[in-house]
């Protein structure tokens, strides 16, 4: 069975928002606890949910915490935020080649679309799951089930690309091809430990990857 639909997670994936998020971070927790985490700490924190992250330090203060962070987010966006070597080429050439495309985040709608734009990746996908569209979030398989019904696209006919774990995991159990990259901000061995059944050294390998499956 040959591959006609790819989805991508955005952050980390596409585009580079890993210093942003970082910073964002960095500004939040340190306002409400002063040089207590480290930027090892705060790559762990990268994937999930804000809400899953904020909530395990402080129940009474998670919606301000996130709104510190939204906002911090949003006012450095710009600044910070381009897209990774390839990405460009490979997207214009997968909606070239007539792929069903998508994304799939644990971001918002609005975010999401900004860093499109920005990049100017927001031409090519056919169809977006944000955090706002779906009751559970990566690593459940819930947000790549939407995104394949929504392309009305089948799990064995699709790739999921990403970059952290609960990219390559929820993937899996929506039994689609998964595609890890190599740039993760954690490392190629923490993306690799999960097994997915493609490890993506630059963007373009996917180009080969596909046109090779066609053959």
């Amino acid at each position: 069975m040959t591959i006609n639909t790819v989805l991508f997670d955005l952050d980390g994936t596409l585009i580079d928002t890993n210093e942003l998020i970082i910073a964002s971070f960095t500004h939040t927790l340190n306002h409400y606890y002063p040089e207590q985490y480290t930027r090892e700490d705060i790559l762990q924190f990268m994937g999930p949910p804000l809400y899953d992250t904020f909530v395990e330090m402080d129940k009474t203060k998670v919606n301000e915490m996130i709104e510190m962070y939204r906002t911090h987010n949003l006012a450095n966006h710009d600044l910070l935020v381009k897209e990774f070597e390839g990405v460009l080429e490979t997207v214009k050439w997968l909606h070239e080649q007539d792929y069903k495309l998508g994304i799939v985040t644990t971001k918002q709608r609005n975010t999401v679309m900004m860093g499109l734009k920005l990049t100017k990746l927001d031409q090519f996908f056919d169809t977006i799951v944000a955090i706002e569209d779906v009751t559970n979030a990566k690593p459940h398989p819930e947000p790549v089930e939407k995104a394949l019904k929504l392309l009305n696209a089948k799990p064995e006919e699709a790739l999921m690309v990403g970059d952290n774990h609960h990219d390559i995991v929820s993937g899996q159990r929506a039994y689609t091809k998964t595609a890890g990259v190599a740039w993760s901000a954690k490392g190629r061995d923490h993306i690799a430990s999960y097994n997915p059944d493609i490890i993506l050294e630059n963007m373009t390998d996917l180009i080969d990857i596909l046109k090779g499956e066609r053959q």
